[in-house]
Formats: C-alpha cells, structure tokens, sequence
C-alpha cells in the first residue's frame, strides 16, 4: 500500500499580504521537505488571507493573485522540489469569482477545487463575494486518491460526498474557521458525521492569528475513518506537523492536550490583541485603569500580549474616586511593571462646569445629573486620545459585554479608543479570567476581584444601582442575544418579568452607542460586530406575558 506523508501549516496571514503570505508558504515547504513530506496543506485563502471582504470585489486582487500563486509554484518547486503544495487563493475564471484552492507541483498549477458550499451566517458573507464551484477535485499523490474541500463544504452534506464518489480515499480539509467558546466541539462534530458517512478519514487544516474582530485559533487536526482523533495541533500558534497515511489509514500522530475554557479565551484575547496592534503598526497600547476588574483584566492581557515596556496606564482620578481605586490601580501596575501616571480631572471637571453653567441654566435643569457624570468620563477619554495621539500607541477601551450590552458606558468617553479587548466578554466571565491569570501570577490585586464593582462617577456609587446583579444580567443578554430566546420563554425559565423588561428593553435602546464602539475581539458565537445586526430605528415590540 501507498504511503502519504502531509505537512499541515497552521500559519498565521496578512490580509492582502500576496507576497509575505507566499514567503510563509514557501517556508512551510522548505521546512515540510526536511521532514520528508510529500504535500503541505495551507489554510483557506492563505494567499490573501481570511476575510479579505471588499477587496474582493477589486479586480486588481485577483490578478495579483494568480501572479502570486504563479510565482509561487516556481519558487516552491526549486526551493522545496518533490513537495506539492495545496494553497488556498482567490480566484477570477471567466467572469466567475471563486474561493479556491490549488495543487502546485512542479513548478505549475496543476489542478483547481471551487468551494462549494458559500457561508451567509454568523460572521460570513461568502455570497457577496463569491460564485459556487460544483466539481469535486481528486488528485492522486503517492498512488493515495485525495478529495480536497474548503471550510464549509465539510458542515454539511454534499461536498464531502462528491469527493468520496470521484474515487477520493482520504479527505483534505483546509480552513479559516474562527474561534468562539466551544468551536472545536463542534468540528469534531461534524467532521465526524461526515466520516460517519463516508468512511474517509480527514486531515483539517486551520487558519490561526487575529483579523480585526476575529481571532482564528488553528487548533488543526487529524480524524481517522473510525472517526478517532489521531492529531491534535496547540490551539493560538503557528504550528507544522506532519500526518502520515500508509496502508490505508492514518497513523497515530501528536495530539495537544484541551485548554481549559478559561485559557482558551485568555489567549484568544492575547492573540487577537498582539496582532492587532502588530499587523496594524501601533507601537504601543495606552489603557485607563479606573482600580476596577475591567480595566485589571485589559490591563494583564496588553501585558502579556506586548510586554510591559510596550503598556502604558493612565489614572485619572477624580474626587469621587475612592482611595482604595488609586491605591489597587498603583499596586497593579508595580505589579505588571508598566509605566504609570496619575492625571487629576477636577480641574477640568470644574472648567467645564464653568462653561457649561449658563447652558445647563437655561435648559432649566442646573442640578447635578448623569449629564456631569458623562462630562468626567469625556475628560478621560479625551486625556487618552490625546496620549494616543502623541505618542501613537492605541487606547484599549475596558467595556465588557454585558455593558456594551445595555450601554453601562459613556458614549465618547470611557467608549472612546481603537480597540475593544473586552467587548465580547461578561461580566461573569471577567472575574473568572482574573482568577485563572492569577493562578498563572497573582499580579490582580485581590481587593479588585473582592469590591463591589463602580464607575465612580458620584457618591457611595455601585453598578447595581443602575443594573440587576450581574449574574441575572448575562443570563438574560445571553438567551436574548446569543440565543434569540423570547421575553416571554425567558421569563419562563424563571427570571423576573421586571429585568427582563429592563435588560431587553435597554438592550434595544443601546443599539446606536454599540454602533459607534471600537471593534473587539469576537468570543461568544455572537458578539457585537459582523453577527449582530439589528436596526437602531424600529417600532418592533417583543412579546412578553
């Protein structure tokens, strides 16, 4: 029998990037040769990278891309000969556009698959961009028959099974598939009912590295045809490991143990931060530590994404801010050894009052209101742009989802900043990633995790005087949003008609502040950003009892 040796290069890509995503691929099999592979597998689109969105509709994009993959082909073929490389690329073909995925050998493009199956949910719209192939593509390496087939072509049927009846033994799988909570679950699921039907075992080839609000998470592997996991690449890295096939079936190969759910999406949120910053060119991130859990946990993940000379916090007190927050926030930063500055705003609390004296006179409504609370979270957004703005380094906004949620935020404010790191995490969650960093270190310090949180913003202030607790508020955000529950069934699982209303009804009400917040980093199976898409002006009125 036949023997087959696969290299998967789990590589992280540049948008747009033709030639230094070429230059990774051709690394990848320069290196795969030395391992003596016979074919390296690269993610969806790996010319281009995942998602290019509207530079797909440029037809300058597709051109370089077929010169790249050209170049490519020929480059590979000196450099790593005896090595065929299956690279995904975009592609312009009579009029048509398609995500495609090509075998070079020997110096030429040998053969082309066009994906399938075109993903319109969630955080895809292939259909904006792309036509439908509808041939299987088997070719033939070392005497193995192997089916190629593109991310969505393997979750549900169809693809899978055109590529079984052309004659294809083993299945060849490459992907950009992005990360949220319980993700790989879900692709062994259904890569297992795929080999359940065909009895073709799959190699899976995974996409890593941040993309605006995507994080990819690799985490490629290997299913044999009795549907048993026989490779496991680490999840968050660039990875290249080789997968043997001989005598009919995969041999047992590497297999990285699970994370926990909290250490996955810490270092989802450390990928998507170091590549956001990295890819984008900032040289630096400025975050506004307020002694609170929030801008704790920004603060741990800047630091161990960048490193601490690359993390500069800003304090910015004002005089309802308590000694305990000044005291936390200076202990925080020894701690996480980051440069640390105290910027008092009373002076320009007072300015403004000044100012604004007159105006607020008029309007018949001089007395002190959630108007002066939002003016001292403006001066601090404006203190942070302007640091931002000097010294170049993004500000990494502190809002978690469960604010964002019911807009629990200044609008040019504490909203004000390039990059959203918490966006997509509750509250809930926020303390269980503080407590898992400091298994790790114990560098939060305890009093953050332990007080009641508070915007400060006036007197003995405490979210819960504006908010129901938080472990009922992301609840409901979470069958609302997440779930597209209904009032009504979820206030049949027990929660109090009140906050529900509440919750839902400020959730709607928000929707223009979310539409104006920085992108953050996507978690949950839908956050705030590609996958929500509701108007800000509508009469629709939720069912309730």
């Amino acid at each position: 029998m036949s023997t087959l040796r696969i290299a998967i290069a789990q590589i992280n890509c540049m948008v747009g990037d033709f030639a230094g995503n070429a230059r990774r691929i051709l690394d990848a099999a320069v290196d795969a040769r030395a391992l003596g592979a016979d074919l390296l597998m690269t993610p969806e689109l790996a010319l281009c990278g995942y998602p290019p969105e509207d530079l797909l509709l440029r037809p300058d994009f597709y051109r370089a891309a077929l010169r790249e993959l050209r170049q490519l082909a020929q480059s590979a073929a000196t450099l790593a000969p005896g090595v065929a490389l299956l690279v995904g690329h975009p592609e312009e073909n009579a009029g048509r556009r398609f995500n495609a995925a090509s075998i070079l050998r020997d110096g030429r493009i040998e053969t082309t698959y066009r994906k399938h199956r075109l993903p319109n949910y969630e955080v895809f719209d292939e259909e904006r961009y792309f036509d439908s192939g509808a041939e299987p593509c088997v070719v033939t390496l070392n005497g193995v028959r192997c089916g190629v087939n593109i991310c969505a072509d393997v979750w549900e049927a169809g693809a899978v099974d055109s590529a079984r009846h052309a004659g294809a033994e083993l299945l060849l799988a490459i992907n950009a598939s992005p990360f949220h909570i319980n993700k790989q679950a879900q692709r062994y699921e259904v890569l297992r009912e795929r080999i359940a039907a065909t009895g073709m075992p799959v190699i899976y080839a995974n996409l890593v590295g941040g993309q605006d609000e995507l994080v990819f998470d690799g985490a490629s592997f290997a299913i044999d045809g009795a549907g048993e996991l026989t490779h496991q690449l680490p999840p968050f890295a660039e990875a290249l490991e080789i997968a043997e096939y001989a005598d009919g079936k995969l041999l047992p190969g590497r297999i990285e143990a699970p994370l926990s759910r909290e250490a996955e999406v810490y270092a989802a949120l450390k990928l998507g931060v170091r590549d956001y910053l990295g890819k984008n060119g900032f040289p630096g991130a400025v975050i506004g530590l307020s002694g609170g859990v929030d801008s704790a946990l920004t603060l741990a993940i800047a630091v161990d994404a960048l490193g601490a000379d690359k993390v500069r916090a800003v304090m910015m007190p004002s005089p309802y801010t308590a000694q305990m927050s000044l005291d936390d926030s200076r202990e925080i930063a020894r701690n996480f050894g980051v440069r640390y500055d105290e910027v008092g705003i009373e002076p320009a609390m007072h300015t403004f009052a000044e100012l604004l004296a007159s105006q607020f006179k008029e309007s018949g409504k001089s007395a002190a209101d959630t108007t002066d609370e939002n003016i001292q979270a403006r001066i601090r957004g404006m203190i942070l742009m302007a640091i931002s703005n000097k010294t170049g380094a993004i500000v990494l906004t502190t809002g978690n989802k469960s604010e964002m949620a019911v807009g629990y935020a200044t609008l040019y404010g504490d909203m004000a900043g390039g990059f959203a790191v918490i966006k997509d995490i509750y509250k809930t969650f926020v303390y269980r990633l503080c407590r898992y960093r400091n298994a790790l270190s114990p560098d939060i310090p305890e009093n953050i995790l332990t007080r009641a949180p508070s915007a400060e913003l006036k007197p003995g202030q405490t979210d819960q005087d504006s908010l129901p607790p938080y472990e009922t508020l992301d609840a409901i955000i979470e069958a609302y949003m997440e779930g597209d529950i209904s009032p009504r069934e979820i206030i049949g699982l027990g929660y109090a008609e009140a906050d529900v209303r509440r919750v839902v009804g400020m959730l709607k009400r928000n929707e223009y502040k979310r539409r104006q917040s920085p992108v953050g980093i996507r978690i949950t199976r839908r956050g705030f950003g590609k996958d929500w898409r509701y108007p800000i002006t509508s009469r629709y009125t939720d069912e309730y009892p």
